[in-house]
C-alpha cells in the first residue's frame, strides 16, 4: 500500500487502530525517518488518545492511557543483544496485559521469534517520495502492500 505523505500515514494508522483488540502486540520495521512514530499517532488518534505521542528512542517505552484501549509505545532500537531486549519487551508484556493495553515495537527484531501472534508492519521508502506499507495480521488472514 502506498502511502504519499504525513496526513495519510496518521489516517492509516487511525484506520488500523479499529482492527486491534486489547493485548495486540504491533510490530513495525523500516529505516530510520520512515515515519514509525508517525505512524503511532495515528494508532493514538484512532484510540482517541489525548496525549502527544512521541519517539520513545530514548526512554525506551511510553504509556498512554487516556484513549479508549490504553497503548504502550517500545522502541528497541538502542538495545544491542537480545537479553536486553528481552528483558525490556516482557516487563511491557506483562504491563500490556495486566492493562489491556496495545503493544505497539518499534525495531522489534531481536525479539519477534519470541512472539507468537502479532500484526507485522513493514515500512519502506518508495520509489519517489511517500512510504510503502506491508502489513499482515495476526493469523495472516489479513495481507496486503
Amino acid at each position: 500500500m502506498f502511502v504519499e505523505n504525513l496526513k495519510e500515514t496518521l489516517h492509516l494508522g487511525k484506520k488500523l487502530s479499529q482492527k486491534f483488540n486489547p493485548q495486540s502486540i504491533v510490530l513495525l520495521q523500516g529505516p530510520i525517518g520512515a515515519g514509525k512514530t508517525s505512524f503511532v499517532q495515528g494508532i493514538a488518534k484512532g484510540l482517541s488518545i489525548s496525549e502527544d505521542i512521541t519517539s520513545p528512542t530514548f526512554a525506551l517505552s511510553h504509556h498512554y492511557n487516556s484513549g479508549k484501549i490504553p497503548l504502550i509505545h517500545l522502541d528497541l532500537y538502542r538495545l544491542e543483544n537480545i537479553s536486553s531486549a528481552k528483558e525490556v519487551f516482557f516487563a511491557e508484556a506483562e504491563e500490556a496485559v495486566e492493562n489491556d493495553a496495545i503493544l505497539v515495537i518499534e525495531w522489534p527484531e531481536l525479539i519477534e521469534p519470541l512472539i507468537e501472534s502479532f500484526w507485522k508492519i513493514e515500512i519502506s521508502y518508495a520509489k519517489k517520495s511517500g512510504r510503502n506499507y506491508k502489513i499482515k495480521d495476526p493469523k495472516n488472514f489479513l495481507t496486503f502492500s
